[in-house]
């Protein structure tokens, strides 16, 4: 999984200091977190494999989570990483990560990783995120691989948008994750 965010998506019931769900998906996914969420799943064991997990984008993560991400081991690309490594680097990496032993990678890209100025239209903006550009790219490298076997884009919030500038991106970022070229 490829999971770009400007979240880690870690929390629990017991770490949330806010106690929003939406901030527990990823760690439910791994394992842990309430059983109802967990359970999920059906069979009791954990959806995903952290050495299979990458997030891309994080730059607003609570300090409660950071435990857990240590713990696990998932490789977290920070917007500092990426402007240090650059994002070729940083997207290449992940996707190396995500697809080494797999049958392929599931892309998950919540809009609030990308910057405010381009993604107006989420319910938890955080300044300095990924370019427009940058965020085809992210998606354009899915479809290159080869192996995208799934996708979802979240955190699309329409009462929060500015003329539907983040719906469109949303939809133009979802033909480049399919294999929309510039050529």
């Amino acid at each position: 999984v490829v999971w770009v965010d400007a979240h880690t998506d870690m929390n629990t019931p017991s770490s949330s200091p806010s106690g929003n769900i939406h901030g527990m998906p990823l760690a439910a996914l791994l394992g842990h977190g309430s059983a109802e969420l967990v359970g999920l799943v059906g069979d009791g064991a954990p959806a995903l494999d952290p050495r299979d997990v990458v997030i891309i984008g994080a730059r607003d993560v609570d300090t409660t989570e950071i435990p857990l991400v240590r713990e696990l081991g998932i490789k977290v690309f920070t917007m500092h990483d990426i402007d240090m490594l650059g994002l070729a680097h940083c997207v290449n990496e992940a996707y190396a990560i995500a697809l080494d032993g797999t049958a392929g990678v599931h892309l998950s890209f919540d809009l609030d990783g990308v910057d405010p100025q381009d993604a107006p239209g989420v319910g938890t903006p955080v300044p300095g995120g990924l370019t427009l550009r940058e965020s085809h790219v992210i998606c354009e490298m899915a479809a290159r691989s080869g192996k995208l076997l799934g996708m979802e884009m979240v955190e699309l919030n329409p009462t929060m948008d500015v003329r539907n500038k983040t719906g469109e991106l949303a939809a133009w970022l979802i033909e480049s994750a399919l294999g929309k070229t510039i050529l």
